[in-house]
């Protein structure tokens, strides 16, 4: 799903982007989309796992055109669209879990919806309304034609994409084509084709499968390790399990990378070991999940075990909701902003590259 988001010339104007404040539209920016601690079970085990409570879901962002009364400022103006290309289930879409919740947190961080939104054909021509707002839904045929029109009247527009894994070439495609910056926080597709769709166009893009700022300080972190004392962990053997929503179809990408730099630390480990949880009675029972966030949450668990089952080691990492990564998402898209009106020379970016950037909210 797609949204548009408005931001006010005050983030371009403080190191600080914490202030957004209401107004005229002044800067632009649009998106695409697609509890506290609690003891939990994981592989039949009672466990204090560290959560992350999220109660609202991820944002998309858009860059616009400055209006003339901004011009003089020579920023670009940011707006929030929804536009939701193949919703093919409740979470793409501007209607579905994933939408309201991107659009609540939008709206929350003082960004301005545009009710521009692609969805199922279906659901051509109707407009619903979201955190208050009417959004216009278009189908997918014509979207080539229809997002050229919104580059027209927003040439500073920004895409973010969450939708599905198979569509993530096909979307990065359509932006590139039309030549739309984006920010992709979706999981799947074919990443080196992905890249290089990217890097042939020029075009400027944020692409991180994982937008919680706090979740990629921790892959940050593995990575560091990794890097630094290869072979740590010779000879351990590691336990992977990762719980989320039902509807999500492919393995996490946040522990593909976990468990790439635990084999750069020595482990042997094949992803096709990972204990994907996708059952919601085991997800309660075994994972401890608290069950208002079924359909919305992330959890980890990596267990190393020394050879002589002496010495273990366990990291974990919990989310709740997705307000994390609906705020990561606000900050890759601002530091995108930034990156275009700089007229920076690197054009393919990281959610690590936004954390060393700093200035978040």
């Amino acid at each position: 799903m797609a949204l548009v988001l408005r931001v006010p010339t005050k983030i371009f104007q403080q190191d600080n982007p914490t202030l957004f404040s209401g107004g005229r539209r002044q800067n632009s920016a649009a998106l695409f989309s697609g509890g506290a601690g609690r003891s939990c079970s994981v592989f039949g085990r009672r466990k204090l796992a560290t959560q992350i409570s999220s109660m609202s879901t991820p944002p998309i962002q858009h860059l616009e055109k400055p209006s003339a009364s901004s011009q003089h400022l020579g920023l670009p103006i940011m707006e929030l669209r929804t536009i939701t290309i193949q919703a093919s289930d409740d979470v793409n879409g501007c209607n579905g879990k994933m939408g309201r919740d991107v659009i609540q947190a939008a709206v929350s961080a003082g960004l301005h919806p545009v009710p521009v939104s692609f969805s199922r054909a279906e659901e051509f021509g109707q407009t619903v309304e979201v955190c208050g707002k009417e959004i216009k839904l278009h189908g997918p045929s014509g979207r080539e034609s229809i997002l050229a029109s919104i580059v027209y009247e927003y040439p500073n527009l920004i895409v973010v994409d969450y939708t599905v894994p198979d569509a993530v070439n096909d979307n990065a495609e359509l932006y590139c084509k039309v030549g739309v910056p984006f920010v992709m926080g979706t999981t799947g597709g074919d990443r080196e084709r992905l890249y290089k769709t990217v890097k042939d166009s020029n075009v400027y893009a944020v692409i991180s499968p994982q937008m919680g700022k706090q979740v990629v300080a921790f892959l940050a972190a593995m990575e560091i390790m990794a890097e630094q004392f290869p072979g740590a962990f010779s000879g351990y053997s590691l336990q992977v399990m990762e719980s989320h929503q039902a509807i999500k179809l492919d393995i996490s990408g946040t522990a593909k990378a976990v468990i790439s730099f635990f084999q750069k630390l020595g482990v042997s480990f094949e992803l096709d070991q990972i204990q994907q949880i996708r059952d919601p009675k085991q997800q309660v029972e075994m994972v401890g999940v608290p069950e208002e966030y079924l359909n919305g949450h992330a959890f980890h668990m990596y267990h190393l075990t020394s050879p002589d089952q002496t010495v273990s080691f366990e990291f974990q990492h919990n989310v709740c909701g997705r307000s994390i990564y609906a705020e990561g998402t606000v900050d890759a898209t601002i530091f995108l902003a930034k990156k275009i009106q700089s007229g920076a020379e690197q054009r393919i970016y990281n959610m690590i590259d936004v954390l060393r950037e700093g200035n978040m909210r």
